[in-house]
């Protein structure tokens, strides 16, 4: 990241979530998608130099314009980052604006935040862990409304498919294990 790292607590993202009226079903979402990165950061090589703090908020914030973009039609991705810079949290904001769609990615190069952050969200279905097929899957179903959006689904499921086998390469245990163990026991102590 080449932004300043100034990071709001975990307090401080649900205070964000309550003033930007996130309905309960994208808090419950975006919690999910904070325990799939957790449990990928508890299984990470030591020295990738991933910020957990980060990315938890990240991921916790990741949706912060969802509920307004439900009228607006902005992209959620793009207003939530440029209003999390906005809050004074650009490195956030930057990591939120690419959960959709990751700019300049490199399978083979280091493993960065934001890649954490975006696959995470692509292993939550709702408030589930599912596969990125059944994710795409229904990102099809509900946004594919012409051939050119389904179009931009699958090949961003494409690129969410090499993500995921980085994310791989620098885990210590198997992938599968790791997300079979999530177990959200209300404490979001853990994610830190």
């Amino acid at each position: 990241m080449t932004q300043s790292l100034r990071i709001p607590t975990v307090e401080e993202c649900y205070q964000l979530m309550k003033s930007y009226a996130m309905l309960p079903n994208i808090v419950a979402h975006s919690e999910q998608v904070a325990w799939v990165a957790a449990a990928i950061m508890d299984h990470l090589e030591h020295d990738t130099g991933i910020n957990r703090e980060a990315v938890i908020a990240a991921c916790l914030l990741h949706d912060i314009t969802k509920t307004r973009s439900l009228q607006t039609r902005e992209h959620h991705d793009i207003s939530g980052g440029r209003l999390l810079a906005e809050l004074g949290f650009p490195a956030i904001g930057e990591m939120v604006e690419e959960h959709v769609i990751l700019q300049d990615f490199q399978p083979g190069g280091k493993l960065r935040d934001k890649e954490i952050v975006c696959y995470a969200d692509k292993r939550v279905l709702h408030d589930r862990i599912v596969t990125v097929e059944e994710r795409v899957a229904d990102l099809i179903l509900r946004y594919g409304t012409t051939k050119e959006r389904i179009q931009l689904i699958n090949s961003n499921a494409q690129q969410v498919c090499q993500l995921e086998v980085k994310i791989r390469r620098f885990l210590t245990s198997d992938l599968r294990i790791v997300l079979d163990e999530i177990k959200p026991n209300g404490s979001p102590r853990h994610w830190l």
